[in-house]
C-alpha cells in the first residue's frame, strides 16, 4: 500500500499510523461481519460445527460455537436441573417442582423423598414421570438459570463451578453422559433440547479445539 506524499515529517507519521490502524481493523471487521452473517440461527435448530467454518478468526469462531451449544444448555430440559435454588424446576416455563422437593445434601433429595423414589432409569410414560440413570440435581455451584451465554461459558471453564472437570471431561460429559442424553428423549410430550446429543458434543469439542473462547459479555441495560 502506497502512503500519501508528505512534506512535514509529523504529518507523514500520522498518515502512516492511520493507514496501519485501518489495515489492522479491516480483518477484525471482516471476522465480525462473518460472525454476524452466520448469526445465531433458529433457537430450536442446532447447527453443526461445519457451518461455522466461514468464520476465519479462530477466537471469533470459538465464541460462535459456544453460543450455538448454549442453545442446549440454557434450554429448559437442561436448565431445569441446574436451578439457582434448592428445588428443581419443571416444564418449558420453569415452574417449581410439584410435589415440593428439595435438593438435599447430595443433590439427590432427602431421606424419605429421594429423587429416585419417583424417577427411575427410564421415562414412565403412564405415570408421566421422566427418568434416566443417576437422576439428580446439578450442584448449586453449577446453577445455570438466569445466566447469559457469556456467564455460563466462564462458569463451565471454572473447575470450582463445573464439578471439578477439565475441558476434555466437559466434552466427554456433553457427548456421552446418560442423564444429559435424556434432554433429547424427555418423554410425555415434553419439548426436547434442540438437535441431538451427538451434535451438541461435536459443538463442544469444536469450541474447545478452537480455544474455548467465551462470548463477549452482554451490555447491561
Amino acid at each position: 500500500m502506497r502512503l500519501p506524499a508528505c512534506s512535514v515529517p509529523l504529518a507523514c507519521l500520522a498518515a502512516a499510523m492511520l493507514v496501519a490502524c485501518r489495515g489492522a481493523q479491516e480483518p477484525a471487521k471482516q471476522h465480525e461481519q462473518q460472525a454476524q452473517t452466520i448469526g445465531q440461527g433458529e433457537p430450536d435448530v442446532l447447527r453443526p460445527p461445519e457451518q461455522f467454518a466461514p468464520i476465519a478468526d479462530r477466537e471469533a469462531r470459538s465464541r460462535a460455537l459456544f453460543l450455538e451449544a448454549a442453545k442446549v444448555m440454557l434450554h429448559p430440559r437442561c436448565s431445569n436441573c441446574h436451578p439457582a435454588g434448592d428445588s428443581p424446576l419443571q416444564g418449558d416455563d420453569a415452574r417449581i417442582h410439584d410435589p415440593p422437593v428439595v435438593r438435599g445434601p447430595s443433590n439427590e433429595g432427602v431421606a424419605g423423598l429421594m429423587c429416585t423414589s419417583c424417577h427411575q432409569d427410564a421415562n414412565l410414560e403412564l405415570a408421566r414421570v421422566p427418568g434416566a440413570p443417576k437422576w439428580h440435581l446439578a450442584p448449586i455451584e453449577m446453577a445455570w438459570v438466569g445466566l447469559t451465554p457469556a456467564a455460563l461459558c466462564e462458569q463451565i471453564k471454572d473447575p470450582k463451578r463445573n464439578g471439578g472437570k477439565t475441558l476434555a471431561e466437559i466434552v466427554e460429559h456433553s457427548a456421552h453422559d446418560e442423564l444429559v442424553a435424556w434432554g433429547w428423549t424427555p418423554g410425555h410430550g415434553r419439548t426436547p433440547a434442540p438437535g441431538t446429543q451427538e451434535q451438541f458434543g461435536a459443538l463442544m469439542a469444536a469450541w474447545v479445539a478452537d480455544g474455548a473462547a467465551c462470548p463477549v459479555a452482554e451490555k447491561q441495560p
